[in-house]
């Protein structure tokens, strides 16, 4: 492939490693088309720091990067080889973009990559690095990190962002089995994806239904506008379905720029 697509991936728990649900073949199906990819860019939410930083490591550890989850979850491993001169080249472009942004040679892959790169990429044949999410980044921000990486797309470089599109961790560990305030949200932000609806997107916080409570933090909405900033107006933008789970936790996800049959097994 010449021109690598954008994605927003949700990852919702690091059970969705062991249980793939109906995202995990979606993704799968898209991984399958996606040839000849030179490198895989990640921004997850679970690895913030002051100022952006990007893993420059050869070989990338392998982060279990949660606690009190099945014994077969920690002995999953994802052997994936990062690429150095590359890091380097998008230090460079983030400080251009106007980010402080610097190199971290020990930075292995946090949950929120290898759990769906695994669906994606399950050979882990494809170099990848990590991009930090910066504590204080706002959505606008977030959109702009995603133009900044948007170039490294002509080079065959998927960009992904990992997140959940929903996120309420409170009412995750207490059980609460209430989809329907989650799928309208989801609801509505499929629709401003699909309508190419930055502005909506941007300011979700006021204009979403529900924004507050599917996400108490944002920490796991802005990979979205990462994905988004990464993304034309022009090209075709597709819903990955993913499903609800554990009644709080939508799995939907998005993908810009993906080849035409990239779902076309996808339920």
């Amino acid at each position: 492939m010449s021109r690598a697509p954008s994605l927003f991936v949700s990852h919702g728990s690091p059970m969705f490693a062991l249980e793939p649900g109906l995202l995990g073949p979606n993704l799968q199906r898209v991984g399958e088309r996606l040839a000849g990819l030179s490198a895989i860019v990640v921004v997850s939410p679970h690895w913030q720091t002051h100022g952006v930083r990007v893993s420059a490591a050869t070989s990338l550890e392998t982060i279990h990067d949660f606690g009190g989850f099945p014994a077969p979850l920690y002995a999953l491993q994802y052997p994936a080889r990062g690429e150095p001169r590359l890091a380097s080249q998008i230090v460079d472009r983030l400080k251009t973009a106007g980010f402080d942004a610097v190199l971290d040679p020990g930075r292995g892959l946090d949950h929120g990559a290898w759990v769906p790169l695994r669906y994606l990429k399950p050979a882990a044949d494809v170099p990848v690095l990590q991009v930090s999410l910066p504590h204080s980044i706002q959505t606008t921000d977030a959109l702009r990190l995603g133009e900044a990486l948007k170039p490294l797309r002509e080079g065959g470089v998927l960009i992904v962002g990992s997140g959940s599109l929903t996120h309420n961790l409170y009412e995750f560990r207490q059980h609460i089995d209430d989809p329907e305030y989650a799928q309208v949200f989801a609801d509505w932000i499929a629709d401003a994806v699909a309508r190419g609806d930055v502005d909506a997107l941007v300011h979700y916080r006021e204009r979403a239904p529900h924004a507050a409570r599917a996400h108490p933090t944002e920490e796991h909405y802005l990979p979205l506008l990462v994905a988004l900033g990464a993304s034309d107006a022009s090209e075709p933008r597709r819903l990955v379905e993913g499903g609800m789970t554990y009644g709080v936790l939508s799995m939907d996800s998005f993908g810009f720029g993906l080849p035409a049959d990239a779902l076309a097994e996808a339920a």
